[in-house]
Parts: structure tokens; C-alpha cells; sequence
């Protein structure tokens, strides 16, 4: 499989693609780490990535253990999609839309839940730029995605 030739705002903050869709980088891991109940092993006690959806770009559905906070930083609004926490997405899916005009109800900020299914995609016609803090800390053992 070929890597995706970086957009130019993936280039200058040194994304990858991601397993699930769009472009990312781990930009903070805590340096302090904790056993929590639930949790096979230790883990940082948060961690944080850059994460960068273009148009026509998806996260696919997926499910991290623990709480994610979603922070907006540039470019379109961004729908994120949570779809109940079963064996895969429910039929009932709550969409929010991340951006820019906190007077138009996009929010800047959005949390899903731990074990809640997620999806995202760009709604307008410009790459959308994201933080996302996972806490306790993101390890590919707590990662489901169809």
C-alpha cells in the first residue's frame, strides 16, 4: 500500500496518515502513568494529537476506551457523529457540529464519552484542523474500529 501524498497543512505539522482516515500526530503523552480499573496495564494519564480531516476525508467509525475531548482549532465546521456504545454503531446517531461561530450552535469543544462509536467528516468545503486529548491516555489496545 502507497502512502498518501501529504496536503500541505499535513506536511508543515509532520502528519501521517491515520488508521482510521485523515492525518495525525501524537503532539503530548504525559509523562506520569497510572494502572486504572478497566484497563489491561498501565497507561499515560492523558495524551494528545493533532488530527486533520480534508474534504471527501472520514474517520471511520470507531471506539476508544476511555474520554476524548475534541477542540477545534481552523479551517470548516466538523460533524461528529456518536452512535451509542454497543457491539458496533446504534441506528440512533447524534451529530454535533464542531466550529469557528459559537452563535451559529457550532460548539469548539466536544467530548465523547468513553466505549461511545464516533465518526467525522469535514461539512463544508475546507480541511478542518483538531486537537483530541484522551484521557487516561490513548493506547491501540482500547481501539475498535469497523
Amino acid at each position: 500500500m502507497t502512502t498518501p501524498r501529504r496536503p500541505p497543512l499535513a506536511e508543515q505539522l509532520d502528519l501521517v496518515p491515520h488508521p482510521e482516515g485523515g492525518w495525525y500526530r501524537q503532539t503530548w503523552r504525559s509523562a506520569i502513568e497510572a494502572d486504572f480499573p478497566g484497563y489491561r496495564g498501565p497507561r499515560a494519564v492523558a495524551t494528545a494529537i493533532y488530527f486533520l480531516l480534508h474534504p471527501g476525508e472520514e474517520s471511520r467509525w470507531h471506539t476508544v476506551r476511555s474520554d476524548e475531548l475534541w477542540l477545534w482549532h481552523r479551517g470548516g465546521r466538523l460533524a461528529l457523529r456518536l452512535a451509542g456504545s454497543g457491539d458496533a454503531p446504534g441506528a440512533d446517531v447524534v451529530e454535533m457540529a464542531l466550529g469557528p461561530r459559537v452563535e451559529a450552535h457550532y460548539r469548539p469543544q466536544a467530548v465523547v464519552p468513553g466505549g461511545v462509536w464516533q465518526s467525522a467528516a469535514p461539512m463544508d468545503d475546507e480541511p478542518v484542523l483538531v486537537t483530541c486529548v484522551v484521557a487516561p491516555g490513548f493506547d491501540m489496545a482500547d481501539f475498535r474500529m469497523i
